[in-house]
């Protein structure tokens, strides 16, 4: 088994990424691998930095593969960010670390997993990285598309896309590698749309499946602007609650990790030349959190996209399969009790509520005008 086994779907990519790591000709010093959500560009990413670390080119099981891919290789640095952009702060000590020569392995490689969060100040302290980047450094950048990246550092990268892994290739994978039913990851498959992370949670995690399910029957509940406004709120509680969940335990070990650091552990005051740490540590918490709250929205929304697009689908006899399978009586109902029309203008206004929420409007009132516009119409 190699390094590349689990990138299903993408062979194309592989065979660039692979030949690079055979043919120095084919090698360059910053890459931007570019997909659609769950096309797997971090795991893309990581193969690429395992096979350039190994002798025989990602063989998947020698020191050098299982430390990168485990995260534990001491020349391979993984930067994902949990803030909505990536800062200067966060960017200079890349640049800094790029123009070091690597300790153990062949290459220096940094991959940068959210490329599309460096914003205008951050994006062009690495530009001078990327622009001169010493003979041992690589840079491996991931984001949803080109556009989503400066042209400056896009025109000095070499492009790789991924696309959607077919539903059968996810499929196989979740049975193959995650001991998943067929039938279960068919349907976890096919509701996440082949994005694999999220294939594999729905396969694996009831809970998951019944907060996803709970979304789509908004669709149904809301009859009215009062069902709309009572709709919205569970669903930014829910956020709310989810993204607490993900970082509350982090949170007080990067607060007691810190304080121990600074010999103020158990203390129930801290001098104020130690406040200002603290502070910092939580507003990045803080950070952190907002972005969590915002990923589990967009995704909601996300999945009632594909329930409008399902009824949509049914609306117009189109011959292709529905995402949502579990929900075919909802989806028939929906389409029997609406036009095309209507469809389309909740799915403008679900698209509309995920920009709204991509700019920063408050997260509460971007989904109750989201749900007003879901109500049926006369």
């Amino acid at each position: 088994m190699t390094v590349w086994d689990d990138l299903v779907g993408q062979e194309p990519a592989v065979a660039v990424l692979r030949r690079a790591v055979e043919d120095p000709s084919a090698m360059t010093h910053a890459w931007l691998l570019t997909g659609p959500p769950g096309s797997g560009r971090s795991n893309a990413a990581r193969a690429f930095a395992a096979a350039l670390q190994c002798e025989a080119g990602g063989c998947g099981t020698c020191h050098a593969c299982t430390t990168v891919l485990s995260g534990a290789h001491p020349d391979v640095t993984l930067v994902a960010t949990e803030g909505v952009f990536i800062r200067v702060d966060a960017t200079r000590p890349l640049v800094e670390l790029a123009q070091r020569s690597p300790s153990q392995g062949r290459w220096r490689v940094i991959v940068v997993e959210d490329a599309d969060r460096f914003n205008d100040q951050s994006a062009n302290v690495l530009l001078k990285a990327v622009e001169e980047p010493p003979p041992r450094t690589v840079w491996l950048l991931c984001a949803p598309s080109p556009e989503d990246v400066l042209v400056t550092i896009r025109s000095r990268s070499r492009s790789v896309a991924l696309r959607v892994p077919p539903v059968d290739a996810v499929v196989e994978l979740l049975v193959r590698r995650d001991g998943v039913d067929a039938r279960t990851a068919h349907v976890a498959a096919r509701a996440a749309q082949s994005h694999i992370g999220i294939a594999r949670r729905l396969a694996r995690d009831p809970q998951a499946r019944e907060r996803r399910s709970a979304v789509l029957s908004l669709a149904s509940r809301v009859r009215g602007v009062g069902d709309a406004v009572l709709a919205a709120g569970e669903l930014v509680e829910t956020a709310q609650a989810d993204a607490k969940a993900a970082t509350e335990e982090r949170d007080a070990a990067e607060r007691n990790e810190l304080l121990r650091g600074m010999g103020a552990e158990g203390a129930h005051t801290l001098p104020p030349s130690l406040r200002a740490q603290v502070r910092q540590l939580e507003e990045e918490q803080k950070r952190r959190a907002t972005r969590a709250q915002r990923d589990v929205l967009d995704r909601a929304m996300v999945d009632l996209l594909s329930l409008y697009r399902d009824v949509l689908v049914v609306q117009l006899g189109a011959g292709v399969d529905l995402v949502n399978v579990e929900q075919e009586d909802e989806v028939r109902a929906l389409a029997a009790g609406s036009t095309p029309e209507q469809t389309l203008r909740r799915m403008d206004a679900v698209g509309q509520a995920r920009t709204r929420l991509a700019g920063n409007v408050a997260p509460l009132l971007a989904v109750e005008a989201m749900a007003i516009a879901l109500r049926p119409q006369g």
